[in-house]
Parts: C-alpha cells; structure tokens; sequence
C-alpha cells in the first residue's frame, strides 16, 4: 500500500527512574500525521526491566499507537482487539494501561516461574514485547501492522504478527468481502500457486530455500491477516501456520489481475484499480 505519511515529530524520550530497579523506564510519544493534515496519529511506549535472580532478568517492552480523531468506539474496540482490558483509549489512558500489563507481566513470571528459574545455572533475559505499527493511509484505509514476540528459555522465541486494514470512511475492520468476491476455494489455489513469489530468506548450505520446501499443510488456508497496495492483495503467515519455523514468517501476493471480475466496486475505485 503506497505510504502517504510524513512524519513531523520525531520520537522523544522521557526516563524516569524505577523504583528498586537499576534499569529505568522509557516513554516514547511520536505524532504522525498524513500529507494533507487529515489524521493524526499517535504513540506510546513503556519499556523496562528487572532482575528477579541471580541468573533471570525480565524485560517488557511495548508500543501502542494513539488516535486522538477516532471517537467511533466500535472502530477503536476493533484497533485494539488485542487488549480487551483498555478502559480509554486518551494517551494518559493507554500508558496506564501499558503500566499495569507490565506490572502483571513481571509478578506472573516471577511467582509462576520460581521452581524454574531457582535451578538455572547460567544467565537467561525472558521478554514479552508487543508493537502496533502504522504502516500506511491510503484512500482511507488505514493499515497497522501487530507484532509480537516473547522468550521464557528453550531454543528460540516465538513471535507472530498480525495485519488489519482500516476503513476509516466507513469506520470498520475491512473485511475479505469488502474486497472480493472470490471464492475461497479459488483464493486457496492462488495462494499455493503464487507460494514461492516472495521468498522468506531462508537459506541452508545449498542456498536459498524455496516456501514451498518448508510447507506443513496440504492446503493454504486464507488468512485473515491480509493487506493490500496498488498491485497486490497480500496474506501473511507467522511461523508455524503453514511452514517450519526456520521458514519464518511467509507473505503471499495475489495480483489484483488475478482477482479481476471479482473485486468490490467501491474497492476498486478508492483505491484506482484498473
């Protein structure tokens, strides 16, 4: 989706000290604002850390976007589907939010832990991050990109996304129908024809390795996790959906020329489809 945002302040940090903690917390607040100074964005960001033993340290880190416009309560229940415990969406009302889900953070993972962690035998920093990401306003659509990741020892994190698209004219979650009308047995069979377009980057001693090498599942179900540009309708996949781990995270592009007979009129024209 071509970015029209500029970008007029950049982040500014504010760090106070923590109590009984060396590390300090860091809040972040940035303002976004699209060319035409239609729609203000806005953010903020806690992240902090402490020791609970000898070998243990928990981190926490994270970011939500502010949106000082939007007063459609529908509209922000559904931007802030991951955290059904926010009671305001005001910035003051989204750090305290942030607060709390990081104080809780720390108290489970130290009293849910302590068999665990008392018998380590070598330093380890468990973490829980998440992030809201605006990644672009387009005619009205409003794509964010969620991230998050977290590690409590073993071999690797484990960390996934999550896409949405806004439509902010109509104050709403798009939905796949909102786009095309295709069926999804057909949609299935593009996104296994079109597997390999966009390679994950994963590589082994004979180079790179294909997306299809890596599949888990027969069938390539349609993701609710799909954004779009002037050229693409696009599903992204997180680790383990339809592939090995090492694969990564996998994104499928489906041209609009492919779904042409079947895409929404209004659609089509806001976003100037040929």
């Amino acid at each position: 989706m071509k970015n029209t945002i500029a970008v007029l302040a950049l982040s500014s940090f504010f760090v106070f000290s923590a109590c009984n903690k060396k590390d300090a917390v860091a809040v972040s607040t940035e303002k976004i604002v699209d060319k035409n100074n239609e729609f203000v964005v806005d953010s903020v960001m806690i992240k902090d850390s402490t020791k609970v033993s000898d070998s243990l340290k928990l981190a926490f880190t994270s970011k939500l976007l502010v949106f000082p416009g939007l007063k459609d309560k529908a509209l922000l229940d559904s931007i802030y589907f991951q955290n059904e415990k926010i009671k305001g969406f005001s910035k003051a009302g989204l750090q305290a939010y942030l607060e709390n889900k990081k104080n809780s953070y720390f108290s489970t993972m130290k009293n849910d832990n302590k068999d665990w962690y008392s018998d380590m035998t070598y330093a380890q920093e468990w973490y829980s991050s998440s992030y809201m990401n605006l990644k672009s306003i387009t005619n009205g659509y409003m794509h964010i990109q969620y991230m998050t990741s977290a590690y409590i020892g073993g071999a690797h994190e484990e960390y996934g996304f999550s896409e949405r698209v806004f439509d902010l004219n109509n104050h709403k979650k798009l939905e796949l129908k909102d786009i095309t009308s295709m069926p999804k047995n057909k949609v299935e069979g593009m996104l296994m024809k079109n597997l390999d377009k966009i390679n994950s980057g994963t590589t082994d001693e004979n180079g790179e390795v294909k997306n299809s090498e890596m599949l888990l599942v027969e069938k390539i179900p349609v993701s609710d996790n799909f954004y779009f540009d002037e050229k693409n309708l696009y599903f992204h996949y997180s680790p383990y959906e339809i592939a090995a781990f090492a694969a990564g995270d996998i994104t499928i592009p489906i041209s609009w020329e492919e779904l042409n007979g079947t895409i929404n009129a209004e659609f089509k024209e806001r976003m100037k489809i040929k």
